[in-house]
């Protein structure tokens, strides 16, 4: 069993998403993430208040595990690990699911 304040894994990736709301902040994670292997680790810097509560709506729905808030770091961290089958979202609008 882990601490609860043992850091979480190292990141792989790492998006300075400081002064960004929470709808440019998931263009830009998508566009980071395209590419990346699944498993990769990403720590996500996000000053929006919103970002507690619409990080871990996100990977719910696209499938990307949400790891939670990185404990002891000077800004707001929050991991995630990216999924193998992670479903797509609109290009222009990140919160909703792609339409086939």
């Amino acid at each position: 069993m882990t601490h609860p304040d043992a850091p979480g894994p190292a990141p792989d990736l790492t998006l300075d998403g400081t002064g960004l709301l929470c709808v440019t902040l998931l263009l830009r994670l998508r566009e980071e993430i395209e590419g990346a292997a699944p498993g990769t680790v990403v720590h996500v810097i996000a000053t929006d208040p919103a970002a507690p509560l619409d990080l871990p709506a996100w990977c719910h729905m696209t499938g990307h595990a949400y790891l939670g808030p990185v404990p002891g770091a000077e800004r707001p961290v929050y991991a995630l690990r990216l999924a193998a089958d992670a479903l797509p979202t609109r290009a222009d609008a990140p919160w909703h699911p792609a339409t086939p």
